[in-house]
């Protein structure tokens, strides 16, 4: 068959090239995964949604779905038994303990015993005011009694008599304070005092308050004490009845301890525990408000009574 004697126009010839051309761009952009002309697009017409490159996992539905809403600014629930986070806010974060600086004060004066010596109060001890017994310097009071005033009151004045005979001054017992907070696994804990009372180097974190909180519950006299709602404080002035902080010992099913605390710089805070159905959890909210205090430590208790150790931990927002 003879060949056409006709030239190719020009026209068709300039078609044929710029298929061939687009089709290469195409695979081009194919094999990189670039739009080619995407500069190109309006800058006023919003990008198109891209589809997720994933389906969202099991543990970012329980992040969505149980976040728990605190007033706190940090949070932190754990397994009792296992000391295991279980929900987590801000729990490396750095705050001011307030009172519940008195959860160390007493695993500290529980463990070196003799809980039946006597203490002999000091001028310096009954200067301590704010939450105060109003010991005065020269009555003495059983170590055992002390933890009482220490745990239930929060007595500062009685803090401060403890430390003192514990390690023969405030200073020396901060310091064994906040080595023990290091043997126990704290990392960004330093006390200042044995009471709480406001010191901007006096700090701890969520996760390090749990890891003490759950120290001295381990501790059976401890328990006792802050599982206590009412005890009697005698004294040379006269008898007065001693009633614990911790409301959530009426108020949550379970509850049994531990610790409240306030100062205006660490607002509301409170390290709580509960036992239920054999299991238990300690649950503790820093810079929280009222009634942030009671509502989202009950939150904390339920959330980790009733989630497996086994689970992994959920984050708050």
């Amino acid at each position: 068959m003879r060949a056409s004697r006709f030239p190719i126009p020009l026209f068709c010839l300039f078609f044929v090239l710029s298929l061939s051309s687009e089709g290469a761009t195409k695979k081009k952009s194919a094999a990189t995964g670039h739009t080619p002309h995407a500069a190109s697009k309006p800058a006023s017409k919003p990008a198109s949604k891209a589809a997720p490159a994933t389906v969202p996992t099991k543990k970012e539905a329980v992040e969505d779905d149980d976040d728990l809403d605190l007033a706190a600014k940090g949070a932190i629930v754990v397994d009792a038994l296992s000391g295991k986070p279980l929900y987590q806010k801000n729990c490396d974060s750095r705050f001011y303990p307030a009172s519940t600086t008195k959860i160390m004060t007493g695993l500290l004066v529980i463990e070196a015993g003799h809980l039946d010596a006597t203490v002999e109060i000091t001028a310096e001890d009954a200067k301590v005011g704010e939450s105060s017994l109003n010991i005065h310097a020269g009555e003495t009071f059983t170590r055992r009694q002390m933890l009482y005033g220490l745990l239930l009151k929060s007595a500062n004045d009685v803090a401060a008599a403890l430390g003192r005979d514990n390690c023969g001054s405030i200073e020396a017992f901060a310091l064994k304070m906040t080595e023990r907070a290091r043997e126990l696994g704290c990392t960004n804990t330093q006390f200042t005092n044995p009471h709480g009372l406001h010191n901007a180097a006096h700090f701890t974190t969520p996760r390090d308050l749990a890891i003490i909180t759950r120290a001295a519950m381990n501790q059976p006299m401890f328990r006792q004490i802050v599982g206590t709602k009412q005890a009697r404080w005698e004294a040379p002035s006269g008898q007065r009845v001693l009633t614990n902080h911790n409301r959530l010992l009426d108020r949550f099913q379970g509850c049994n301890g531990v610790k409240t605390g306030y100062t205006i710089p660490a607002q509301q805070v409170l390290a709580s525990s509960a036992y239920r159905s054999g299991r238990e959890a300690i649950a503790v909210v820093m810079h929280t408000d009222k009634p942030g205090i009671w509502e989202d430590s009950a939150k904390l208790l339920e959330f980790g009574l009733s989630h497996s150790a086994e689970e992994p931990p959920v984050a708050g927002r």
